[in-house]
This record gives structure tokens, C-alpha cells and sequence, in this order.
């Protein structure tokens, strides 16, 4: 088997492959639950749990003001069979009207607690963890609006003991009359974490969730988020939870919407201060966000494509081939080694030009921006990129918008989050968040337990 992120190679034994069977099978043993777990943990499986009843969980609220929002969100959770009478704590993270959040909240039988100044919002969370008296916590952000059966979806996820934590999808709430922004949101908010489930693990397609909307199993956070961080605490809370050998996943059949920022200074102003989490995050987790991860090979191949001549080009098609041969070798058991060699080397060559072009329109635009001005090669480059990224990206994400405004959005997009970088990484004084990471294996190996 084949799958995960990143790929691996899951070689399984006869009796294993019997178990599996059509491909689902029940956690029965000893046995069948280290099978599971090997499968999980590869993202090459996903689980199935039993519906659980909602219960046993409190619902912390961390807000400053927008009473407004505060009373959308109660009166969805509210009208929620399933969530109408769970607890909520609400923690007024300092308000300018605290009156306003406190008529509410007990309109609703929330909850308040109270920060007589603003500590941020990783601080309110952790006020309501240490008030909350349930196995689980969830917490939610005063401007999601949770769609009914969200949280039960959640909720079974902890059947497995030793998940810690469970995010659901975060799409953006209809909007009457949408203009560019909107439409662009909708399918490029970087809450919105996509269709595809899977375990969140770092340096993967899923490396962390947002904590707009988070699941916890209460003993597993300990004291929650960092305090010190008012950018990033969540992805830093995700790194930590794997980094002690819990399980996180997430489950885009729950869903919660957002109403996305969409006015062009506060957008641009958000994307900016997104990037300056990044340098905190990568001095307390090195090597875990990178701006590009790729394998040595690769980046030698699309370094001799970019050359542009017969002689690169032919060295960049042979060291392709000598990969492939290699990965056929690892799998002679496949239906047709070869072909899969071929099929997987060349997917990891068009990873890594993928990954280039990111680096050049996002996290390195300044350095490329540099060299486009006084290199004519250099510049063609980056104009080349910066269209074909967007034009890209437009394809696979189904984008509403022109190929055009679509590609302009890309690009705005992608120059403030570079630009916090860069702040990020000034403030610091640290290279950390701009330096690639090398994987010194395309494909791991593993092999599964005997059952």
C-alpha cells in the first residue's frame, strides 16, 4: 500500500492483507489494534468510529467585545439538540464593554469569566480549561457558527485513546452579495484546512488545524496553549501534542463556518501577521516548518530543468530514472514495479517545482525580487512563476473568479504572509522560518504488524 503524507511504502504480510479484507476491519484485539495503529499513523487508513452520545464536555468561548457574534454563536449551539445543554464558559478577554458580553452570556446560561486587561487569546482558552470540569473541551471562537452534528462527529474520534485532539472543517459562512475577496475566501481561507481527512501531523499535507474551532481531551493539553504567543498557538499546541506521542485528527464531515475578513487592508493585515508566527514557531520546533521540504535528487532535477538546455535537461531525465529504478526495487510485489517507480519519482520532481514556486512567490519573494532586478534570467523567472503558480492554483482549487483576479489575489496573498515572515524573522534575528528542509528518503518503509 501506498499513501499518507509524506508517502510511504506500507508492505503488509498475507495474514494482514487477509484481515483487511475489502479494505475495512474492526478493532477486535491486541493484534488488530497495533495493525490499526501502524495503518493510522501511516495516513494510508482512516477510522470509522461508533456515533457516541454528545457529553462530558464543556464549550469555552474566548472573546473581546463582539457581543454580536457572541450571541450568533450561543444561539447555534443552543439550537443544537445535541449541544443545547452542554457548559459553556465564556472569558471576556478584556472588553471595552464587558456589560454588553455579560447580558449575552447570561441570556443564554453561558458562563462568564473575566480579564480585567487583554492577555490575549491563548490565555482565555487556558481560563477556560482550568475552569472546565469535563473530560473534553471545546473550544470555539465567537465568530463560528457551528452546523448542526458537529460535535458528535468530533466526539467519537476519542475513541481511540490516545487521540488528543479533533478539528472540524472551517468554511466560510454565505454572504448575500459576495465580491472578490469573498469568493476568493471561500476556497483559500487558511482556516479552511480542505475536504480530505487525516491524522495532523508536521511536515505533511495536514500539519497542524486552527484552533477556530478544536476538540481536546482535557488531560492531554495539560496547561494549553502558550501564552507567549499571540500568533501561531495553535499550530505550536499541535507540535507539542505530537511531539509527546498523542494522536490528532481531523474530520471535515463536522463543519463549522467562519465569516472570513474580507476587507482588503484588514485581510492583508491578517495574512502579514499570520507570517510573523512563523520564526517563534520554528525556533521552538526546528525543522518542522519549512518552506519547502523536498528530497536532494528533486531539487538537483528542477535545478538542471531550470537551465533550459539539452545537456541539464538529459542529466535532470537520468538521475529521475536512476531514482525510479531504485523505488521499483523496494516494491517488487507491486502490480508493475516499474510504472510505479516512474509514476512516484516524477510526482516527487513535480512536488518540488511546485514547492520552488511557492518558496519564490511566498516565502522568498524578497530574495527573488532582489535578483529579478538585477538579473534578466532571474526576472523572466519570477514573472513565469508568479503567473503559472496562480494559474495553478486557480485549476485545482475550482476557483469562481477569473484566472486573472484569481492569480492577483494569489499574489497578494502570498507577498503580506512573506512580508510577516521576514518581520517575523527580523524581529528575531533568525533565518530559522526561510530555511528548507532536505528528506533524505523519497518514500519511508514500513511494514506492518502481524496479525
Amino acid at each position: 500500500m501506498t499513501g499518507g503524507s509524506p508517502l510511504r511504502l506500507v508492505r503488509l504480510t498475507d495474514a494482514a492483507v487477509s484481515r483487511l479484507g475489502d479494505g475495512r476491519f474492526t478493532v477486535t484485539d491486541a493484534t488488530s489494534a497495533a495493525l490499526a495503529r501502524r495503518l493510522l499513523d501511516a495516513g494510508v487508513v482512516h477510522p470509522r468510529p461508533a456515533p457516541v452520545p454528545v457529553g462530558d464536555t464543556t464549550v469555552v468561548v474566548p472573546i473581546r467585545d463582539r457581543a454580536d457574534q457572541l450571541d450568533r454563536l450561543l444561539s447555534a449551539l443552543r439550537a443544537d439538540p445535541e449541544t443545547s445543554d452542554l457548559p459553556v464558559l465564556v472569558v471576556d478577554d478584556g472588553s471595552n464593554d464587558p456589560a454588553a458580553l455579560s447580558a449575552v452570556a447570561g441570556r443564554h446560561g453561558a458562563r462568564l469569566l473575566t480579564h480585567l486587561s487583554n492577555r490575549g487569546p491563548a490565555a482565555a482558552r487556558n481560563t477556560g480549561l482550568r475552569h472546565a470540569r469535563t473530560r473534553y473541551v471545546a473550544f470555539c471562537d465567537s465568530d463560528v457558527v457551528p452546523e448542526p452534528g458537529w460535535l458528535a462527529a468530533l466526539l467519537a474520534q476519542f475513541a481511540d485513546p490516545a487521540v488528543a485532539l479533533a478539528a472540524p472543517r472551517v468554511t466560510a459562512l454565505p454572504v448575500s452579495a459576495p465580491r472578490l475577496l469573498d469568493r476568493y475566501e471561500e476556497i483559500r481561507s487558511p482556516l479552511d484546512m480542505g475536504a480530505a481527512e487525516g491524522p495532523v501531523v508536521p511536515v505533511s499535507a495536514l500539519s497542524y488545524v486552527p484552533s477556530a474551532t478544536v476538540v481536546v481531551r482535557r488531560e492531554a493539553v495539560g496547561p494549553g496553549f502558550d501564552e507567549a504567543m499571540r500568533v501561531g498557538e495553535d499550530v505550536d499546541l499541535c507540535m507539542r501534542l505530537h511531539e509527546a506521542g498523542w494522536r490528532l485528527r481531523y474530520v471535515p464531515s463536522a463543519r463549522v463556518g467562519h465569516r472570513h475578513r474580507t476587507d482588503l487592508r484588514g485581510w492583508l493585515a491578517q495574512r502579514a501577521g499570520y507570517g510573523t508566527g512563523a520564526a517563534d514557531l520554528a525556533l521552538r520546533h526546528p525543522g518542522r516548518v519549512p518552506p519547502l521540504y523536498a528530497a536532494p535528487w528533486s531539487l538537483a532535477a528542477c535545478a538542471l530543468l531550470l537551465r533550459g538546455r539539452p545537456a541539464p535537461a538529459a542529466l535532470a531525465a537520468a538521475l529521475t530514472a536512476a531514482t525510479a529504478v531504485r523505488v521499483a526495487r523496494r516494491m517488487p510485489d507491486a502490480d508493475h514495479p516499474a510504472r510505479a517507480g516512474a509514476l512516484l519519482s516524477l510526482a516527487a520532481v513535480r512536488g518540488t517545482a511546485e514547492q520552488l514556486l511557492r518558496c519564490a512567490t511566498r516565502h522568498h519573494w524578497p530574495l527573488a525580487v532582489a535578483a529579478a532586478a538585477v538579473d534578466r534570467r532571474a526576472r523572466h523567472a519570477l514573472v513565469v512563476a508568479a503567473v503559472a503558480e496562480g494559474l495553478l492554483d486557480h485549476h485545482r482549487s475550482g476557483s469562481p473568479l477569473s484566472p486573472l483576479a484569481h492569480t492577483m489575489l494569489r499574489r497578494l496573498d502570498d507577498l503580506a504572509y512573506g512580508w510577516g515572515v521576514w518581520q517575523g524573522a527580523l524581529r528575531r534575528r533568525t533565518a530559522a522560518p526561510l530555511k528548507p528542509r532536505l528528506a533524505l528518503r523519497m518514500v519511508s518503509r514500513w511494514t506492518a504488524a502481524r496479525p
